[in-house]
């Protein structure tokens, strides 16, 4: 049979069929995809679905941090502080699915964050229901660290028979953030949600991270503190293998606080400016393009050491790399004790560093 050149071949339509649908996502009247799963290419070249909306694996929710998405198909488990996800869906109620006992923070669309304290099973997130239309969703967990050993497993979310989920408002940065329990928000009242890095990050309408955790030392001791310096390339604080895969996401800038608990540990002035020179270069490494702040420890623990770090940088040539002088910042009335600022103390750092940072990379 001969055909002309406008005509398609009929053996060849499912192939084009399939090559509209991957062009032409369905999509309902109001622009939000439709139910049904999405289709899109496997690593062999054929069609695959895509999780169905609201599962694991569903492309419209967009997971923040270092989350382990590879060990299971349907449970994603998030590791440092910070971590969250954030969704739009349609309908008028969502619930959450978690597997054993968990605390955790959800905020729906621009309403009040509500913390669901040792929760698990299914999680209803709307005991009122919402107006019908568009909404969205941010959650993010206790951190499990010390003697809180919560269950923080994402296992998918319930929603309306006839809802879907669509990709939430696209955030063009991310900022992340090194260090320890200040960094985690450790004493303030909603911990990770409290802390300077959420609130920059928020502030600057930025993706952030806070790569963090309770009593973590800059150089990893013999008598346990865990080292950033080392930890800083794990998808776990406290497991030497798997690597972090760098290509989830791309920071914009990296804030590195650390230094307050190496004292403690036995860490000698030398070992610590080699270990701050050491994460730099993994810093760099990581993220090429990233500005790269040094912050000065709020107690003053190692100062001229990494502001030796940052000028031996610089000096190398990495010209994207400050030292942050924090002299000052919080004052006795900004502290829960003689460490940790209470959450006046952390919109205190966020007033005086978010400035600072988008200087560098845009307000």
């Amino acid at each position: 049979m001969q055909t002309s050149p406008h005509t398609v071949p009929r053996r060849a339509l499912p192939t084009l069929l399939a090559a509209m649908l991957l062009a032409c996502p369905l999509a309902w009247a109001d622009g939000s995809p439709a139910q049904a799963a999405a289709v899109r290419t496997g690593s062999s070249g054929t069609a695959v679905k895509a999780a169905a909306p609201g599962q694991p694996g569903d492309p419209n929710i967009k997971f923040v941090g270092r989350w382990d998405t590879t060990s299971s198909a349907t449970a994603y488990t998030p590791y440092w502080a910070g971590a969250y996800y954030r969704v739009g869906f349609t309908g008028r109620t969502v619930k959450l699915k978690q597997r054993n006992t968990i605390d955790l923070w959800a905020r729906i669309d621009n309403g009040p964050v509500r913390f669901y304290d040792d929760v698990k099973g299914t999680v209803d997130l709307t005991p009122t229901a919402l107006s019908p239309g568009n909404h969205t969703l941010q959650v993010n967990y206790q951190v499990v660290a010390g003697s809180y050993r919560g269950d923080a497993v994402f296992q998918g979310l319930v929603l309306d028979g006839s809802a879907t989920t669509f990709a939430p408002p696209a955030r063009s940065r991310t900022i992340e953030f090194v260090g320890d329990s200040i960094t985690v928000g450790t004493t303030s009242s909603q911990n990770a949600r409290t802390a300077y890095g959420w609130l920059i990050g928020e502030r600057l309408d930025a993706e952030h991270t806070q790569i963090a955790q309770g009593g973590a030392c800059l150089v990893a001791s013999a008598d346990g503190c865990v080292g950033l310096e080392r930890q800083f390339t794990k998808l776990d604080p406290n497991a030497a293998t798997p690597d972090w895969n760098f290509s989830r996401y791309r920071a914009d800038a990296v804030i590195i606080n650390l230094g307050t608990n190496d004292v403690g540990h036995g860490v000698s002035a030398a070992q610590f400016q080699s270990g701050y020179s050491s994460l730099l270069r993994k810093v760099r490494a990581a993220y090429p393009q990233a500005w790269i702040f040094a912050l000065e420890t709020f107690r003053g623990r190692f100062v001229p050491q990494t502001e030796a770090a940052v000028k031996a940088a610089v000096a190398g040539g990495d010209a994207r790399v400050s030292f942050v002088d924090t002299t000052g910042w919080l004052g006795s009335g900004d502290l829960t004790d003689a460490v940790h600022p209470n959450d006046r103390g952390h919109r205190v750092i966020a007033d005086r560093l978010a400035p600072v940072i988008a200087a560098r990379i845009g307000s």
